[in-house]
C-alpha cells in the first residue's frame, strides 16, 4: 500500500470515528467515507460499544420547516455556510465543525438535540439538491431555510412569528429562548 492510500485510508478512519461519536447512522458514514459496510459496522461498534442502529434516514423536507426546527436547521445551515464559504473549510470538516458548534449553541442539557446529526447532514443534503434555500425574514432579516422557489418576499420567521402553542412549557420556553437568542446573533 502507498504512502498516499495509507494516508487517504486513516483520514477516512479518523473522518468516521468522528462522525460516530456525534452519532451519525451507518448511511451516512457510507455515503460519506470510502470504507466498507464491514468495516464501519466493526469501527462503530469499537466506539460506541454496540451496533449500529438500523431504519432508514428521514427523507422529508417538511419537518425542517416546522417551527423549533426550522430555527435550530437554520442556525447549524448559518454555521456551516460561514465555516465552508466564509473560513473555506471543506465540506465534511466544516460539516463536522458547524455540528460541535451548534451543539454548544443549542446545549440540551442531556436531551436529545432538536437537530440531530444525521438530519443536519440530510439538511445539507437537501441544500446541495436544490431542495431548499434560505430566506430572509421581512422583521429580523435573519436567514431562515426554507423551500427553493416558494415566494419569500413576506417572510416571517419562527422566531419573530411564533405559532400560537409554540414552547407552553417553562423548561422548553427558557431552552427555545436560548436557542431563538443564539439563532438571531449568528444569523443577523
Amino acid at each position: 500500500m502507498s504512502e498516499k492510500s495509507l494516508l487517504n485510508e486513516m483520514q477516512q478512519v479518523q473522518l468516521a470515528i468522528e462522525l460516530i461519536e456525534l452519532n451519525a447512522r451507518l448511511q451516512v458514514l457510507e455515503s460519506e467515507t470510502d470504507l466498507s459496510r464491514g468495516r464501519l459496522i466493526r469501527l462503530y461498534k469499537e466506539v460506541r460499544g454496540m451496533s449500529p442502529p438500523k431504519g432508514m434516514l428521514p427523507f422529508s423536507t417538511d419537518w425542517f420547516t416546522t417551527w423549533l426546527p426550522n430555527i435550530h436547521a437554520s442556525l447549524f445551515y448559518g454555521i456551516y455556510l460561514r465555516l465552508t464559504e466564509a473560513q473555506g473549510c471543506e465540506r465534511m470538516e466544516g460539516f463536522i465543525k458547524a455540528y460541535r458548534l451548534y451543539m454548544e449553541l443549542a446545549d440540551t442539557d442531556g436531551e436529545e438535540p432538536v437537530l440531530g446529526l444525521t438530519r443536519a447532514w440530510t439538511l445539507v443534503r437537501f441544500f446541495e439538491s436544490g431542495l431548499f434555500e434560505l430566506s430572509a425574514c421581512t422583521s429580523c432579516n435573519g436567514k431562515f431555510v426554507n423551500h427553493a422557489h416558494t415566494p419569500s418576499q413576506n417572510y416571517v420567521c419562527g422566531i419573530c412569528q411564533p405559532p400560537s402553542r409554540a414552547g407552553k412549557t417553562r423548561k422548553r420556553r427558557t431552552a427555545e429562548n436560548t436557542s431563538a437568542e443564539a439563532v438571531k446573533e449568528h444569523l443577523g
